[in-house]
C-alpha cells in the first residue's frame, strides 16, 4: 500500500487517497518528483491543533493537583563529614 502519490493520480483516486489516509496515515502528494503535500485524516489533525497548555495549566489540572505532599525541608538532612 503506498503512502505516495503523485499529483495526477492523487487527484484521479482522491477518494481512495482519503480513505487510506483515515486507515493507513498520511499520505504525501508529489508534484515534478519533490513532495508538495499531505493528506492526514481529520483526527490526526484536531490532535495536532489541541492548543497546548502551558507547565502551570498541566500541573493544575493534573489529578495530583490538590494533594498535599511535604516539602523535602521537613525532613532533617543527613551530613556525613
Amino acid at each position: 500500500m503506498t503512502s505516495t502519490w503523485q499529483l495526477q493520480n492523487a487527484k484521479n483516486k482522491l477518494s481512495e487517497v482519503v480513505d487510506r489516509a483515515q486507515h493507513a496515515g498520511p499520505q504525501h502528494i508529489t508534484k515534478r518528483g519533490k513532495e508538495t503535500a499531505v493528506v492526514i485524516s481529520i483526527r490526526e489533525y484536531q490532535r495536532m491543533k489541541k492548543k497546548n497548555t502551558t507547565l502551570l495549566e498541566f500541573f493544575r489540572n493534573s489529578p495530583l493537583a490538590g494533594l498535599n505532599i511535604r516539602s523535602a525541608r521537613d525532613y532533617p538532612r543527613r551530613v556525613d563529614l
